[in-house]
């Protein structure tokens, strides 16, 4: 019967490629699986730390920032502390 519906439609994946994408889909739901358990975790790891009196806004933009590449930071709050300047509000 499967032969049948891969006869009626020739631009069906050939088996090979079929045991391939089930893989690759698989491995993909596996992943999110992982993402969202460790999204779990950062997220309880921020209550701990709002739980010890920390600012969780200013701690996730500390970890944002120091993602950032230094010298291109640097570059962007130069030039942030400029506009800010050039209208009054430094």
């Amino acid at each position: 019967m499967a032969d049948d519906a891969a006869d009626a439609h020739p631009d069906v994946l050939n088996q090979a490629a079929q045991g391939q994408l089930k893989s690759i889909i698989e491995r993909v739901e596996r992943l999110e699986q992982e993402k969202s358990e460790i999204a779990e975790q950062i997220k309880e790891v921020f209550a701990e730390a709002k739980g010890n009196g920390f600012d969780v806004k200013v701690l996730r933009k500390v970890v944002r920032i120091r993602k950032q590449d230094r010298a291109k930071r640097m570059e962007e709050e130069a030039i942030l502390d400029l506009y800010l300047s050039a209208i009054g509000e430094i």
